[in-house]
């Protein structure tokens, strides 16, 4: 009996998961070619040329803007390449990290979140601004660290070299993607079938009440801070479209997720340059519980003021 169930939930869930997995490769495929395009043919150091008066704010050099401009347009193995080829203090690779780890991959990511009922333009504008955010308070506390991060020359590639590259790894990524959302959707629908949705959510509660998110989310959640924002939202989507979690309660889940996601992976990477990771990742857990706090706080201001009367805030 249980495989059965096991069986037909799969069989359920494939149709779902291809079908979301082909609308995310619609988006990303495109967006990562154009943004190769911009990469070869040096369009980028244009870009961040305006930019990099603004960073000096932060006790960030010219070259951080180059970095985060391209953090915008890709992901964080690029800027990871980046930062490995220019030569950055330790303090310097902490605070470029932490705003690059809050804005990345804008294009694809922010349709994502459009798509589970939130503002493209406000979660383009929160992320921005809490990098900048971040990147100062870090300013302000960091101590004083002397080391360099190591670097490496680049290497200059023909554009056939490139365009080939960009091939072969937007099959492996195209693959990941099939993988990874056929997989969290098949988690999810048997956890949700044996009722161990339910207790997860029950024994995460407390910690979703501290965070100001509804415990509705805690499966979402553990996705979006262990496998990023895009395959969290993906799973959101799902929530979304079968109408089991409110779009109020996933609008909440995106403003955390915009500002705290992939808790594991991307620190990890970025480890490999010699940045310590309690600093990628504890501000990043701690702003996103204040936004959240102050998003719940704006709605029931702003709903008290339409109706004239006391409203309760979102339940947690």
């Amino acid at each position: 009996m249980t495989g059965e169930r096991v069986i037909a939930c799969i069989k359920r869930v494939l149709p779902v998961a291809f079908r979301t997995s082909l609308w995310f490769l619609k988006i990303m495929l495109p967006v990562s070619f154009f943004v190769m395009l911009l990469s070869y043919f040096e369009i980028l150091p244009y870009l961040s040329a305006f930019a990099s008066p603004l960073f000096t704010l932060v006790g960030l050099p010219g070259d951080a803007a180059l970095v985060f401009v391209t953090s915008i347009f890709t992901n964080i193995y690029t800027v990871i390449a980046l930062m490995s080829n220019l030569d950055f203090s330790l303090r310097e690779g902490i605070i470029l990290a932490m705003m690059c780890l809050i804005s990345h991959n804008y294009l694809v990511e922010t349709l994502v979140q459009k798509k589970t009922g939130s503002s493209a333009w406000g979660m383009v504008a929160l992320r921005f601004s809490c990098s900048f955010i971040a990147a100062a308070l870090l300013n302000w506390c960091l101590p004083d660290f002397s080391a360099r991060l190591s670097w490496q020359p680049a290497v200059a590639l023909e554009f056939r070299e490139t365009v080939m590259n960009w091939l072969q790894q937007s099959l492996i990524l195209s693959l990941k993607v099939v993988v990874i959302i056929s997989l969290l959707m098949i988690v999810q629908r048997l956890l949700e079938e044996f009722g161990i949705l339910k207790s997860l959510s029950a024994v995460l509660g407390p910690f979703m009440a501290l965070l100001g998110l509804p415990k509705q989310v805690a499966f979402l959640w553990l996705v979006g801070n262990t496998l990023g924002l895009a395959y969290g939202s993906a799973v959101l989507m799902d929530h979304v479209e079968q109408g089991k979690i409110s779009g109020e309660h996933a609008d909440l889940m995106n403003y955390h997720l915009a500002v705290s996601h992939s808790q594991l992976e991307d620190p990890l990477l970025f480890a490999v340059l010699g940045l310590p990771m309690a600093w990628l990742m504890i501000p990043r857990v701690v702003l996103a519980i204040i936004v959240v706090w102050l998003k719940r706080l704006w709605d029931f201001l702003y709903k008290k003021s339409k109706t004239g009367c006391t409203v309760k805030p979102v339940a947690g």
